[in-house]
């Protein structure tokens, strides 16, 4: 069979590894693989190919090249938190930054537990133990991992269709992931262990430089948002997918979407009253794609004006530079998610004509046309009104400059996912939105799952790049994730991703998302009734009454 990889050729006999092939194909100064892309689709070193094929090497750099690190890195951990402590149970909550935030359960977390796992983990890196990939009916690893103590994984699997999982082993220990994994332990050589009460926090290394762990970056407002959601999900009983399953069972989805619905609102009223407190003239509202800051945005100008305040919208999207003057990125195409993007002097100098009392002309963007057209209507700012301006980079210091402290609040929102597939399995924040983005994308916008997942890298790059980095400037920091909405979405998004094909570039994102929906019950025709037409969801599959 022919191999072709890196525009490189060479001939292998059927069985041949991915590995085998990058041996012979990949130049000797290429960064590392981690993996491989077969069209769009994901392939381990191990996997053996069995017919003509081109392959596209997957380093740690790519996204997907650090996911494959980091599966492998968490089964390390687990398997040396078994070692120290066999009775503990680890709880995967989140990330922060480039490193992963968890917890031993019903222990108490002291500084020699980050020693002493951390040095275990080094002991299993250096016995290179093989990760072995076995084919296990759905019973037999229910019945496993039941007899060690992991009940949420066992009740997890319960809820597949199908009959046979592939199941990883490595120490002693079976482990199902939920993509590809690495050869070995030895393969992930990087990491740190940070004590971080009242838990732990497994560092990786970053992208610019995977021979290091990243230095670790104090977030405390980001971290405070993940433990008020965490707390809420404890309050409802409902941590993991298997849980909501269960409210889906039992026909109690929609008391569940009443009390998700109504923390939201209780938190949008206690921001209010915090930004009455500070007495600022404007609130400069910021987040990342499909975080639901057009809703957001206009349920907080409800409760502020139940506070006897008249707040003015203005989209930040308005300042636009024309469409031909938009700066481009690394691939030469149109970058709309750079600061530069927008007429910064503009968006200040009107803004600080607002806030001083006089009557400002305005601008309107023209998305059809990409241009923007100025004074296109004019603004006055009355004595009791103030101004709740929204776009993506409402946090960027640039924006800031010429206003006096406590002129203007900074909230910054975000889909912060607390609900897991397991104890083990997070749900990233980054997969949730994306798939609020394509049925949005689809439904709204004419925009097909294709081009919206094809778009996806170059919107990442630039929330690491424009938005990430000034969270924790925030006044104030929302959570908008609701933990009902997997289920709902899944009604909407599932065929939509069916239909991409393998051979697409994108497969391999869509497949991640269809497998992570194929852990829930689809919503009931019931929810969708019970969602309110306010609720941030509606933003995303439609029936918010702000937008009729």
């Amino acid at each position: 069979m022919i191999i072709t990889c890196c525009g490189r050729q060479a001939q292998l006999k059927p069985g041949a590894s991915v590995a085998d092939a990058f041996a012979a194909l990949l130049p000797k100064n290429s960064e590392k693989a981690l993996g491989a892309f077969r069209g769009g689709q994901v392939l381990e070193l191990t996997s053996a190919l069995y017919s003509d094929c081109e392959l596209t090497p997957i380093p740690f750099s790519h996204e997907e090249g650090r996911r494959i690190y980091e599966r492998s890195l968490r089964f390390i951990l687990l398997l040396a938190v078994r070692r120290c402590y066999p009775d503990v149970r680890v709880r995967i909550e989140h990330s922060i930054g480039f490193g992963l935030y968890f917890q031993l359960e019903g222990r108490r977390v002291l500084q020699g537990d980050a020693q002493l796992i951390e040095q275990t983990m080094q002991e299993i890196v250096a016995d290179d133990l093989p990760f072995r990939r076995a084919c296990w009916s759905k019973q037999q690893a229910i019945d496993y991992f039941t007899s060690i103590g992991w009940s949420d994984k066992a009740d997890l699997l319960s809820y597949r269709k199908l009959d046979y999982f592939n199941i990883y082993e490595c120490g002693g220990l079976a482990e199902y992931f939920y993509g590809a994994m690495l050869p070995s332990t030895g393969w992930v050589p990087v990491f740190s262990l940070r004590y971080h009460p009242p838990g732990l926090i497994l560092q990786m290394p970053g992208p610019a430089n995977p021979a290091v762990p990243a230095p670790y970056v104090s977030r405390p407002k980001h971290m405070a948002a993940f433990f008020e959601s965490n707390y809420w999900c404890q309050i409802l009983g409902c941590r993991n997918a298997a849980d909501l399953n269960r409210l889906i069972d039992k026909g109690e989805i929609n008391e569940f979407i009443r009390v998700n619905e109504a923390l939201h609102d209780k938190s949008l009223a206690d921001i209010a009253e915090d930004i009455l407190r500070m007495n600022a003239r404007a609130v400069f509202l910021a987040g990342p794609s499909s975080s639901g800051k057009t809703t957001t945005a206009n349920r907080l100008k409800v409760h502020l004006r139940v506070l006897g305040l008249r707040p003015v919208l203005i989209s930040m999207d308005n300042f636009y530079r024309h469409r031909a003057e938009t700066p481009l990125d690394a691939e030469g195409k149109p970058d709309f998610e750079s600061l530069d993007a927008l007429e910064i002097e503009l968006f200040r100098s009107s803004i600080r004509s607002l806030l001083d009392g006089k009557e400002t002309g305005m601008p309107l963007f023209d998305f059809t046309t990409g241009r923007r057209t100025d004074n296109a209507y004019t603004l006055r700012l009355g004595r009791d009104e103030m101004l709740i301006v929204e776009g993506i980079h409402g946090l960027n210091p640039v924006l800031h400059e010429g206003f006096q402290p406590g002129e203007i609040c900074k909230l910054y929102l975000s889909e912060l996912t607390c609900l897991n597939l397991d104890d083990h399995n997070r749900i990233r924040t980054t997969d949730a939105r994306l798939l609020r983005r394509i049925v949005r994308d689809y439904q709204f916008r004419g925009t097909t799952p294709e081009k919206t997942l094809a778009m996806w890298d170059s919107v990442r790059r630039g929330e690491e790049k424009w938005i990430f980095p000034f969270q924790e400037q925030a006044d104030i920091v929302f959570n908008s994730a609701l933990h009902y909405e997997l289920p709902v979405l899944k009604s909407l998004a599932y065929e939509m991703l069916r239909q991409v094909l393998p051979e697409d570039p994108c497969f391999y994102l869509a497949a991640r998302l269809i497998k992570i929906l194929n852990y829930f019950r689809e919503a009931p025709e019931s929810a969708f009734t019970e969602i309110p037409p306010l609720s941030i969801l509606r933003e995303f599959i439609g029936g918010n009454t702000f937008y009729s």
